[in-house]
C-alpha cells in the first residue's frame, strides 16, 4: 500500500508501482495474515484506506462475493495501475484518508502498510472505530520497523550536516507507529474487542543491493523528493554503502532483511 495523504512531491518522490510489485510477494504476505484475523461473514460494504495498485483490493471482493469493495488512495500513480483492476463490485477512489468518514455504515475497513505515513492516525483509528455498525470490524497493519538500521541509518544520513538543511524534516522518526499495546488501547478506547500482534518476517532478498531497492520505493521516496537528480544520487551513494554494511550479503549472494509488523484488528460486538 501507498503513503495514503503524502504529496509525491516531483518525479523523485512519486510513487511507482513497478518499483513497489518488485517485492509483491513479500508485501502481500501481511495483508493476507490480517484479514485472516477479520472474521465478518458477509459484509455489504468493505473500503481498503491505502489501497496502492490495488490487487489486494481485489482480493477482498474474492473473499466476500457479496460485498461492495471500495478502495482509496492519494497517489494517482497507484490509482492508474489501479484502474485495470476495477470491476463490478469493485471501484478505486482518489482521496487522503485523512479526510476519509464513511459516507454510511461500512462493516470492514481495511488500512494495510499505509496509516505509518500519517502523522497522529491513532486518532484516526478511533474516528473510524466509532462509525464502526454493530458486528463492523477495522483492520490495521503498519510497519515496525523504525528503530531497524533501515530506518535508523537513513534518519542519520538525513541529519547529518551535508543533508540536514534539506533532508532533516522528513527523516524517518522512532515514534512513527505505536507499540502493539498502545494500537490495543486505541481500540479499546473506541469500544471494540482487539486483537493485536505483531510479526517480524526475515525476507531473503536477491540482487546487487537489494535493501535499498527494498527501501527505495517507500521510505526513500519523501527524502528522494527533496533532491535534484546529482544530490539524489550522491545521497543514495551513500546510504546504499552504510546498508551493504548494516546488511551484508551471505555467502550464496543473498541478503537477510529483518522486517517487523505491528498488526491491529477490532471488532464491535453485536
Amino acid at each position: 500500500m501507498t503513503g495514503a495523504g503524502v504529496p509525491a512531491g516531483g518525479p523523485a518522490g512519486a510513487w511507482h508501482p513497478g518499483g513497489y510489485l518488485r517485492f509483491a510477494g513479500e508485501r502481500a504476505r501481511p495483508f493476507a495474515e490480517l484479514l485472516a484475523r477479520v472474521g465478518a461473514e458477509a459484509p455489504r460494504t468493505v473500503v481498503d484506506l491505502g489501497c496502492g495498485e490495488g490487487s489486494l483490493t481485489v482480493s477482498l471482493a474474492q473473499r466476500w462475493p457479496g460485498a461492495r469493495v471500495t478502495g482509496v488512495d492519494s497517489s494517482r500513480e497507484m490509482l492508474a495501475a489501479a484502474g485495470a483492476a476495477a470491476h463490478g463490485r469493485v471501484e478505486f477512489r482518489l482521496g487522503d484518508v485523512r479526510d476519509w468518514m464513511p459516507p454510511g455504515p461500512v462493516d470492514v475497513v481495511v488500512s494495510n502498510a499505509a496509516l505509518h505515513w500519517v502523522p497522529g492516525h491513532p486518532e484516526l483509528m478511533a474516528r473510524w472505530a466509532a462509525a464502526l455498525p454493530p458486528g463492523g470490524w477495522l483492520a490495521v497493519q503498519v510497519p515496525g520497523n523504525f528503530r531497524a538500521p533501515t530506518h535508523a541509518l537513513l534518519a542519520e544520513l538525513c541529519r547529518s550536516p551535508e543533508w540536514a538543511d534539506r533532508t532533516a524534516d522528513v527523516a524517518p522518526r522512532a515514534d512513527t507507529v505505536l507499540e502493539p499495546a498502545g494500537y490495543a488501547e486505541v481500540l479499546t478506547a473506541a469500544g471494540l474487542v482487539p486483537d493485536v500482534w505483531e510479526t517480524t518476517y526475515l525476507h531473503v532478498l536477491r540482487g546487487p543491493d537489494p535493501v535499498l531497492a527494498w527501501v527505495r520505493s517507500t521510505v526513500l521516496r519523501p527524502v528522494l523528493a527533496r533532491l535534484d537528480d546529482e544530490a539524489a544520487a550522491a545521497f543514495t551513494d551513500a546510504y546504499a554503502a552504510a546498508l551493504r554494511a548494516a546488511y551484508p550479503p551471505r555467502p550464496d549472494g543473498t541478503t537477510l532483511l529483518p522486517f517487523r509488523r505491528v498488526f491491529a484488528v477490532g471488532t464491535r460486538p453485536s
